[in-house]
């Protein structure tokens, strides 16, 4: 039988609570531990580090306001570094799936660094909340009405800005590499999957290098809309009980460490009774997983084979791809990427839920939201970097897409401007029925004198400059 681990008892306004006894969090997170055991899931780190962050910027404004001392505003500052360095990550216990304010979050980062920070200064035992007190001190001036969408905003900016966007240049500038070492390999363009007028893989891969330069500026848009925070709206919006400096001093602290430009709404109302700007920023990640998803789709296909499927491209073989067949390579990179842009898609619905779930003057789904969306962020980081990386670099164009060209359709669609679409189309048809290639049908038939045969029939020509 095992024993029990000892435990100290607090209060709080509900009543008496057993704490584990060496848990640097309190009563209120104890509670909520205890009441959501739910998911097992935890709010992740950028969201803690930017939660350390907040309360150290909050500390510094509040000791340059004079409503907190040098001394005890120090302390708050260490702790919350500590928590902003993943020192505590094992004392924030509270499962992602809780009240909808992230309270009990908000709380546990105003209980952790309260008796770290008593500790620091020598003070009481855990719990015992003196010197420092978590709502009295490290809360001061904030409510998690306005903490947590502005943990989450601020999370999801670096996020974005140090490890999202990096991850999309690699992804860029890996597909314009394969632009340029592609570019003289013609083949056979396709539309509805049909044989459709010659293209050079080159300028395919263009297509997705653009893809790749438009999901960095949709990243950068998301962004924008991030930039501003309800910090200094407490409860509801008005502001009650915070200094009305504080927001602007503790946001000039968040930007100086930071360097995001973040700024506090001129509409607190909105910034707390809405989770828009949250809802924008996840469109704008499930667009870009949209688009990792037709890349990722359209290498797959055109590495399919290598006997009976298109295999214009050979991917780099990382892997055995069957347990009972001998030899068999899988795209399997491409297949990650294509169940992370399903993940994010999903995500994103759950994000557009809980955008709707705003009543009166506080949305009630932000933990939710802020797990959907920095999984998001980071599912797209990791996978542009491995698609980038494990795929596209190892990218080499095979003879099958220069060699299907001569044999494909659609290279006679230019004699439709000298015999008309009508004759032009039935020459087709006899191709597809003979077996024949437009050009030796063409030439028996002489439709054109050689020389204007051979410049309506040039492939690479019809791809333009």
């Amino acid at each position: 039988m095992t024993e029990e681990a000892p435990t100290r008892v607090e209060h709080d306004a509900i009543g008496e609570f057993a704490v584990p006894a060496s848990a640097y969090y309190g009563v209120d997170t104890a509670r909520a531990a205890g009441n959501f055991p739910i998911s097992g899931l935890r709010l992740p780190r950028p969201f803690v580090r930017a939660l350390g962050n907040i309360k150290r910027a909050a500390a510094l404004a509040n000791r340059d306001l004079g409503l907190l001392s040098h001394e005890h505003a120090g302390a708050i500052v260490t702790a919350a570094r500590e928590v902003m360095a993943g020192d505590w990550d094992a004392e924030f216990v509270v499962d992602v799936f809780q009240t909808g304010s992230g309270t009990s979050t908000n709380m546990n980062a105003n209980e952790v660094i309260a008796n770290r920070a008593n500790e620091i200064l020598g003070g009481g035992p855990k719990g015992v909340s003196t010197p420092i007190h978590p709502n009295d001190h490290v809360n001061k001036g904030q409510s998690s009405n306005d903490v947590i969408p502005t943990a989450l905003h601020l999370a999801a900016m670096v996020e974005t800005q140090r490890r999202l966007l990096p991850a999309l240049y690699k992804l860029e500038a890996s597909l314009q590499a394969k632009a340029t070492q592609f570019d003289a390999v013609v083949k056979t363009g396709r539309t509805h999957l049909m044989d459709a007028t010659p293209i050079r893989l080159g300028q395919e891969f263009r297509g997705y290098a653009g893809q790749a330069e438009r999901a960095r500026r949709r990243v950068t848009v998301a962004g924008e809309a991030l930039r501003e925070v309800a910090l200094g709206g407490t409860a509801v919006g008005t502001g009650v009980n915070t200094h009305r400096e504080f927001a602007a001093r503790a946001i000039a602290y968040l930007n100086e460490g930071e360097r995001l430009q973040l700024r506090e709404t001129n509409n607190h109302f909105q910034a707390q009774a809405t989770m828009d700007a949250v809802v924008e920023a996840s469109g704008e990640l499930r667009t870009v997983a949209v688009s990792l998803l037709k890349i990722a789709n359209d290498i797959r296909l055109m590495g399919s084979g290598p006997r009976a499927g298109l295999y214009e491209v050979a991917l780099p073989a990382l892997q055995p791809g069957s347990s009972i067949m001998p030899g068999k390579v899988n795209p399997v990179i491409p297949e990650a990427v294509v169940q992370v842009a399903a993940q994010v898609v999903g995500n994103d619905a759950t994000i557009a839920m809980a955008g709707q779930w705003g009543f009166f003057e506080l949305n009630t789904m932000w933990p939710v939201a802020a797990h959907n969306l920095l999984q998001s962020i980071a599912l797209l980081t990791s996978a542009a970097g491995v698609f980038a990386e494990k795929c596209i670099d190892g990218l080499e164009a095979t003879e099958n897409g220069p060699r299907m060209v001569e044999e494909g359709l659609s290279i006679g669609t230019p004699l439709a401007g000298v015999i008309g679409y009508d004759a032009a189309a039935e020459l087709a048809n006899e191709a597809f029925r003979t077996g024949r290639t437009i050009r030796d049908l063409a030439t028996e038939r002489a439709v054109a004198p050689p020389a204007d045969l051979a410049r309506l029939l040039d492939a690479r020509r019809m791809t333009g400059e």
